[in-house]
């Protein structure tokens, strides 16, 4: 009898057991006991940096480009695809990058660079208007052709 009620009790055990193992899983995902949900509303991207010229720039910029004769219609103040083409030309026919609207070498080179004249210090400024080449010691002229290497 001892026999029977150990057997009774080991099958009984086991079916717990195995109950027990079956109840609770063994896989778990990550998702659930590992990721964060965010409730948080979207935050809308903010543009940074300029994101149009201004009309009045691009009324310049397309002068200095009829002038130089990249436009032929008038200037309008509208960065249109014309405008943006001639620009692209412009900027071609330098040897420079043609993508990126408007290259800041080609605003200097076409004379829209940056105005220092009325700076604080724009008088005696190597940006101010240099002086005549006849008011150039000749001692300094010579020596000036001297460390280029020409023959004066």
């Amino acid at each position: 009898m001892f026999i029977f009620r150990a057997s009774v009790a080991f099958v009984f055990s086991v079916a717990l057991m195995a109950s027990t193992a079956m109840a609770t899983p063994t896989h778990r995902s990550h998702a659930g006991s590992h990721a964060r949900v965010s409730h948080k509303a979207a935050k809308s991207h903010k543009l940074h940096g300029q994101q149009a010229i201004d009309p009045a720039r691009v009324t310049e910029i397309q002068q200095a480009l009829i002038r130089e004769h990249y436009l032929t219609r008038e200037a309008n103040g509208q960065w249109d695809a014309t405008t943006e083409a001639a620009m692209q030309k412009y900027q071609a026919d330098q040897g420079w990058q043609t993508k990126l609207m408007p290259d800041s070498r080609a605003i200097k080179k076409l004379g829209l660079g940056p105005d220092y004249s009325n700076a604080i210090n724009a008088k005696n400024s190597s940006f101010g208007e240099p002086p005549p080449a006849s008011t150039i010691p000749p001692v300094q002229s010579a020596g000036f052709a001297d460390a280029a290497g020409v023959n004066h």
